[in-house]
């Protein structure tokens, strides 16, 4: 008897069939990449998803290792389980080790796992640019490969954004000379897309736009494969100033971001352009790339509304839906939680609520974008029935330090799981606003994609020490729950939102306390030295692994980062009690520490500046762009602004390069001029001073100069000479 399946039955089960080759093909294709010699020990295989969730299976069959997936993202997720729990393997930004068995460990038992969430987010609009400003295909390959792994489905997607809105103002007929203040240089664009600022860092190459648009599109085509759902950007108002001129009946709203740049301009969502604008937006971004009808906006990022009126916030935020939903039917308008957090004295009760729930609940998702810090989601009952995901923010503007939350990422995001009061919590996720840093907070925090329970840190630590470097060591892990206890434990009775900087990192100041590079530690100094003692002991047997490297030199870094406020405190000391010998000899110890930081830090490429300027370079086709992205390169990660920027500092590094070359020569300055009025007896001029300084930075910023981009020394040898140097010296001032 022939059964007759309808054609709509059989082009489903086609369709399906396709969408699942092509997944095992990009996911087959991953494994080439990460492990080519041992790729023929790798099968895949698809199998459906769990109420619509991911699922992965691992198996061990005739002498193959068979990962099946429900999806890339799955596979890729069974194949890292795999590296982690049976080769003891592991890939982060900043170490790798992937030294397997000669033989590859057999699975005995079938392992299954699946996920509770829908949704594992990754990405802040700021990383864009604190971390991925220059990167170029062959590193975004390499990030795609990470997020896979590490079962991320749901990545922001904004590069090349400029150049969709470029091809949309032309059609509007403004001209390139209207559009030369509006678009910002590539170091900027976060903001620029969040409607802070205009302009700044440019005028923009179009040369860059297309470029970038090439790259988006590979990035967007790589992800889908895996079976990511990217979400890509909508329009939420900011326009050119030049719009004002070009279409003067519009209703504008001039804002400004009050951190010493230009005002802005916004097209109020009752003015009948505000849809026209949004729906052309998506509509020429959907013709170009594609779409996955998940698209973020956010309305008041560091900007205040102007009202507070419930209704007049709710008529807006379903203003701005209906522009998405005017060009795409299933639009999903996924929204930062940010201004919850960053502004939570004016969106109360009733301005949140009526935000939330002018648009459908199955229309919005929500990024409670900070939850480790402060779970908004507790204040607003879950985000008012909306959709939402848990996030890790933890990194402030690519910041260099040793910190983070290790027990609220173990625990919290499966306590809200499983809270009753949490709403529809739906994914999980990184949103940190730069990356390649604290590698065990990311793998820590992936690590509960998989499962609805609390992560165990008494068995997650050691099996992480393992893999990270291919043994056990007694020592190594000694070292690991001191940092566990120290800088990986912030007192919950104890507001600190991100790690401290050093003070070498500071414009130069005889105060300890500055307003972005922070000094006040989460941990008291002296506890952290006992961890850098069991690092040292451990380097012999740990030495040659590449995480236990980068390691051993970010506590070594850190230590000295911290020492350097001792001694500042000591030439502040020495000058106040007019002790010209000893203000001397403090500030020669604070430039050498300076020296030897920098030194120590050229020994390992996650901590140099030469990679940064010269990724930036590369990026121009023309003198004139070169120099304009090594502008960019160099201004974002120290004034971030120009030469009166009230933000410098914010998004600072512990780079060997930077130490050198920016921060010795402020502090030098300033023991000469401290210098000069201690011999005159004589009152420190502070604000001539800074006059001077400021204006210093800016030409650095401004000027042409190359970096090494290439390590100098042995790690382990500069860090153990680190210690023999100053180990002794850091115990005598904490007695």
């Amino acid at each position: 008897m022939k059964i007759k399946i309808p054609f709509a039955v059989l082009f489903v089960l086609s369709f399906n069939n396709l969408w699942s080759q092509a997944y095992l093909s990009s996911s087959d294709q991953l494994i080439a990449r990460i492990l080519p010699k041992q790729r023929q020990a790798f099968v895949t295989k698809s199998i459906a998803t769990v109420n619509g969730k991911d699922v992965f299976e691992i198996e061990s069959k005739n002498n193959k290792i068979v990962l099946s997936g429900s999806s890339g993202v799955a596979l890729a997720s069974a194949f890292y389980y795999y590296l982690t729990e049976y080769a003891h393997c592991q890939i982060t930004w900043n170490g790798t080790n992937l030294n397997l068995p000669a033989t590859l460990p057999q699975v005995k038992t079938k392992i299954r796992k699946e996920t509770p969430y829908d949704y594992r987010y990754y990405l802040n609009y700021c990383t864009f640019n604190y971390s991925m400003s220059w990167w170029d295909w062959p590193r975004w390959e390499k990030e795609i490969d990470w997020m896979a792994l590490h079962g991320i489905n749901m990545p922001l997607a904004i590069t090349g954004e400029e150049y969709t809105w470029y091809l949309l103002y032309k059609e509007m007929g403004f001209s390139d000379e209207e559009l030369k203040g509006f678009f910002t240089g590539p170091a900027y664009f976060s903001w620029f897309w969040m409607g802070n600022m205009d302009g700044w860092g440019g005028p923009l190459p179009v040369s860059w736009m297309k470029s970038h648009f090439e790259l988006q599109k590979k990035i967007l085509a790589r992800q889908r494969s895996l079976g990511m759902k990217p979400v890509l950007p909508a329009f939420t108002g900011h326009v050119p100033a030049a719009f004002k001129n070009k279409f003067p009946q519009a209703k504008l709203k001039a804002t400004n971001w009050t951190n010493g740049f230009a005002d802005t301009y916004i097209l109020d969502s009752e003015d009948p352009m505000f849809a026209q604008i949004g729906k052309k937006f998506l509509q020429k971004q959907t013709e170009l790339l594609g779409t996955d009808h998940l698209y973020s906006a956010d309305t008041f990022n560091e900007n205040e509304p102007p009202s507070s009126d419930p209704e007049f916030l709710g008529k807006l935020s379903a203003r701005v839906y209906d522009g998405m939903a005017q060009a795409d039917p299933k639009a999903i308008w996924v929204m930062q939680g940010w201004l919850f957090y960053s502004d939570r004295k004016f969106w109360k009760e009733p301005q949140t609520e009526a935000l939330l729930k002018a648009v459908p609940n199955d229309k919005m998702i929500l990024l409670d974008l900070a939850t480790e810090i402060e779970p908004v989601w507790k204040r607003t009952q879950g985000f008012y029935g909306k959709p939402w995901i848990w996030n890790m923010l933890h990194n402030f503007g690519g910041n260099t330090n040793l910190f983070g939350r290790m027990d609220v990422v173990a625990t919290a995001p499966a306590e809200a799981l499983n809270n009753p009061q949490s709403g529809k919590m739906k994914g999980i996720g990184l949103s940190m606003e730069g990356i390649e840093q604290n590698p065990v907070l990311y793998e820590l925090m992936m690590d509960n994609a998989w499962q609805t329970k609390p992560i165990d840190l008494k068995t997650w630590l050691p099996k992480f020490v393992r893999n990270r470097y291919g043994k056990s060591n007694v020592n190594a892990l000694k070292g690991w729950e001191i940092l566990r206890k120290t800088v990986y434990n912030v007192p919950a009775d104890k507001y600190i939102r991100d790690g401290a900087e050093s003070i070498i990192q500071a414009r130069p100041t005889f105060d300890s306390l500055t307003r972005w590079a922070k000094t006040t530690l989460n941990y008291r100094e002296k506890d952290l030295l006992p961890g850098w003692d069991e690092f040292v002991k451990a380097a012999p047997l740990c030495k040659n692994s590449d995480g236990f490297q980068y390691d051993l030199v970010d506590i070594t870094r850190q230590v000295m980062a911290n020492y350097a406020l001792p001694i500042q405190r000591n030439i502040v000391a020495a000058y106040r009690k007019k002790d010209l010998a000893t203000f001397k000899k403090e500030s020669s110890k604070f430039i050498q520490l300076i020296d030897d930081m920098d030194r120590l830090l050229a020994s390992r490429k996650d901590f140099m500046l030469g990679p940064w300027v010269s990724d930036a370079r590369r990026w121009g086709e023309t003198p004139a762009e070169k120099a304009l992205y090594e502008m960019n390169a160099k201004d974002l990660i120290t004034l971030w602004g120009d030469a009166k920027s009230p933000l410098n500092e914010y998004a600072c590094r512990q780079w060997s390069g930077l130490l050198t070359d920016f921060y010795k020569p402020r502090w030098q300055l300033f023991f000469t001029r401290a210098e000069q009025s201690l011999k005159q007896q004589s009152d420190f001029n502070t604000s001539q001073f800074n006059e001077e300084v400021s204006n210093w930075e800016w030409k650095w910023v401004n000027q042409r100069k190359d970096y090494p981009t290439k390590t100098v020394g042995n790690p382990v040898n500069l860090a153990l000479e680190m210690y023999q140097k100053y180990r002794k010296a850091m115990g005598i001032i904490h007695q």
